[in-house]
């Protein structure tokens, strides 16, 4: 089985094998013809499940072939134009290049004597990101598996910072559309369950600063201890944008740390046309950037940055066998020093492949495409009388509602859109999300494929409307 090994004796077989398996997913993205083909688990299960993985084929091909039928032929493909469900990007393919480098030589990011330039490359990226968001001379950070590990390690150095005398005093300062993690981040850190104090927003989903100074005010009137405010550039549901510069001023005068989750709207930070919709950013102490999501990378790609270096000293820990003090003295960049992780993989390169192909330009303008893309969304679903939408896009998601002219039941409207989504799912024609919007059921848009058009959105909300119109006649447990 030696022969299986990568190194210098098998580079020809490597060369094959990977171009058979290139081959074979350019095919299937050239004659895709919609996002899904609506297999149902029922259907796909049983295929699974009847391979025996103590019986290998030994053979590339025949093992190409199965994962046809198992994998490929059934995957939800992001590149589709009417893929517009959930936060998943089309990725750049500079950045899948790059994805095939690293995992080749798969160099470990955790030390220097693991991936030498590699350990580079991350830091230049970090420094590179850090100049774009403004964080000063002093910044720092590290790359990570996503959005919620770059949160969890942003309120663990702040938690650490509060040097609060017991952790019930801490409370965590969030919008009540922030994401999950902040709670969940809350819970991992050792954190009450009332640790998290969540922050009215308006009818535009922004924080309202307001409410915040008057929970801080309450929060120091209570002898509790303000650890952290999260405010979010583009939060999961509808895209909006916290006031940064407001929420800055306060974290200020109450002496908080305070952390952007710009997880989704960090693609602003190479926008061509609106990166003045993060300005006050710069002022944050932590940032949380998902190049996975605005940046057009394959997953995973993202980091967590800070505006002073020192404070990641909170997540160091040193190995003797690993990263020993000694090499701090010594200059050794060892990048586990930063990382809640300890093997890492050399994700920054997927970003240094994209920004040296492509520059930071045409990043920006394609996500200055999706969000401009958004708007006319917005203009189609603000003048078709069959549907609500929520609020105007800040970046790329459209929040909606299909609502019949003749059934005024905000139960039976639920069920009708609910039943649309799982339609339009099982048909393969589209992909959309949902989500709430108090306690009634709505449907929604992530758009971040420039290859969609106005138009493919019209041709869904028509499948939708249809689908829709379709359970109204029908029984109303359909749905359920």
């Amino acid at each position: 089985m030696r022969s299986h090994l990568l190194n210098d004796t098998t580079a020809e077989q490597y060369r094959r094998s990977v171009t058979d398996g290139v081959e074979r997913v350019a095919a299937k993205l050239a004659a895709t013809d919609r996002p899904f083909t609506g297999v149902t688990v029922d259907a796909l299960a049983p295929r699974i499940e009847r391979i025996d993985l103590d019986a290998p084929l030994l053979d590339t091909a025949a093992v190409l072939d199965e994962l046809e039928e198992v994998y490929l032929r059934d995957a939800i493909y992001f590149h589709h134009p009417r893929y517009l469900a959930h936060l998943n990007c089309p990725v750049v393919i500079p950045a899948v290049l790059g994805e095939a480098v690293l995992s080749a030589v798969n160099s470990s990011l955790d030390t220097w004597d693991q991936s030498a330039g590699g350990t580079l490359i991350e830091r230049k990226l970090i420094d590179w990101t850090n100049a774009r968001i403004g964080l000063g001379e002093n910044a720092d950070g590290v790359f990570t598996s996503g959005g919620t590990q770059s949160n969890l390690q942003a309120l663990l150095l702040a938690r650490e910072e509060s040097k609060a005398d017991s952790l019930a005093e801490l409370r965590i300062f969030a919008s009540e559309v922030s994401h999950f993690s902040v709670k969940k981040s809350a819970k991992l850190l050792g954190l009450g369950q009332d640790s998290v104090v969540s922050v009215p927003v308006g009818s535009d989903k922004r924080m309202q600063t307001v409410a915040l100074a008057r929970e801080l005010e309450r929060c120091k009137q209570d002898g509790l201890v303000p650890m952290a405010v999260v405010a979010t550039a583009g939060t999961t549901d509808f895209g909006s944008i916290d006031p940064l510069p407001e929420i800055a001023e306060l974290c200020e005068q109450y002496g908080v740390w305070m952390h952007v989750d710009a997880a989704y709207g960090c693609g602003l930070l190479a926008s061509l046309k609106h990166r003045h919709r993060i300005d006050g950013i710069e002022r944050a102490d932590s940032v949380t950037v998902d190049y996975h999501k605005s940046f057009f990378q394959p997953v995973s790609s993202s980091a967590v940055l800070v505006r002073d270096a020192s404070t990641l000293r909170h997540a160091t820990y040193h190995a003797e066998y690993l990263n020993p003090r000694r090499m701090v003295s010594e200059r050794i960049p060892n990048q586990v020093d930063k990382s809640l992780q300890t093997t890492r993989r050399f994700d920054a390169l997927k970003l240094w492949m994209t920004l040296r192909v492509m520059g930071a330009d045409g990043i920006g303008e394609l996500f200055d495409e999706v969000c401009d893309l958004a708007v006319e969304g917005w203009k189609l679903l603000a003048a078709d009388p069959r549907f609500d939408v929520v609020v105007e896009p800040t970046l790329s998601t459209l929040v909606f509602r299909y609502i019949p002219a003749a059934v005024t039941d905000p139960a039976e409207i639920d069920r009708a859109n609910l039943y649309a989504r799982k339609a339009l799912f099982a048909s393969g024609d589209a992909v959309v999300a949902g989500t709430k919007v108090g306690a009634r059921h709505y449907l929604k848009f992530t758009l971040l494929n420039p290859e969609t058009t106005a138009a493919d959105i019209a041709a869904v909300l028509d499948l939708i409307a249809g689908h829709a119109e379709q359970h109204l006649g029908e029984p109303l447990d359909r749905a359920s």
